[in-house]
């Protein structure tokens, strides 16, 4: 089973920086990253892009969908630049689809779904590259609390699946599904309490 760690903090504590360093968005000022036995300070920005889309997987509040793609169009541009065949791509956005339990919704616009549906497209999207490590920052913000649950409980499946999950919170609801939670203040990790 995989870690589910969140992590909360005030505006401005550090959590994006944070997310962005573990994520291979920005590169850490000082210390050493190691991720799966490599240390990513000594990449250059061409190999550490190429870890990041191998490895890691995305999911943000705001969805980041495009308006005028379908649901396997959106999911299957997170691979377009692994070299696969678009057959391969909408093979592999469909399964995710699937997995997120869109696979009614698969030529659905996101202009014709709910929020919560958006956040399972993204969702899809992240996973259908079978990443290790799914960062999520504040997934559950913009939805209402039934489409947030239904998030929620299909990030807790991941985790259970094998998935390394770490999430950004301001919600104490959210956070206390974690496995492990820390605070995080003035750019200052502290481990808070493990959850079960």
């Amino acid at each position: 089973m995989g870690e589910y760690l969140t992590i909360v903090g005030r505006s401005g504590s550090g959590k994006s920086t944070l997310l962005n360093v573990i994520g291979l968005l920005d590169r850490a000022t000082e210390g050493a990253y190691i991720l799966d036995g490599v240390n990513v300070q000594s990449l250059t920005d061409r190999e550490t892009a190429a870890l990041r889309a191998q490895r890691i997987g995305f999911v943000f509040q705001a969805f980041h969908l495009m308006p005028h793609r379908s649901a396997t169009e959106n999911v299957a541009m997170a691979l377009l630049y692994r070299g696969t065949t678009q057959a391969h791509r909408r093979k592999a956005a469909h399964e995710a689809l699937d997995r997120v339990g869109l696979g009614h919704r698969l030529e659905a616009l996101p202009t014709e779904m709910s929020g919560g549906e958006r956040q399972r497209v993204a969702v899809a999207r992240a996973l259908a590259a079978q990443p290790a490590l799914l960062l999520c920052d504040e997934p559950t913000g913009n939805l209402d609390s039934e489409s947030a649950e239904l998030v929620l409980d299909l990030i807790d499946s991941l985790r259970q699946d094998g998935l390394t999950v770490l999430m950004i919170t301001h919600d104490e609801r959210v956070a206390a599904r974690g496995s492990r939670r820390v605070e995080i203040e003035d750019g200052v990790l502290s481990e808070l309490r493990v959850a079960r």
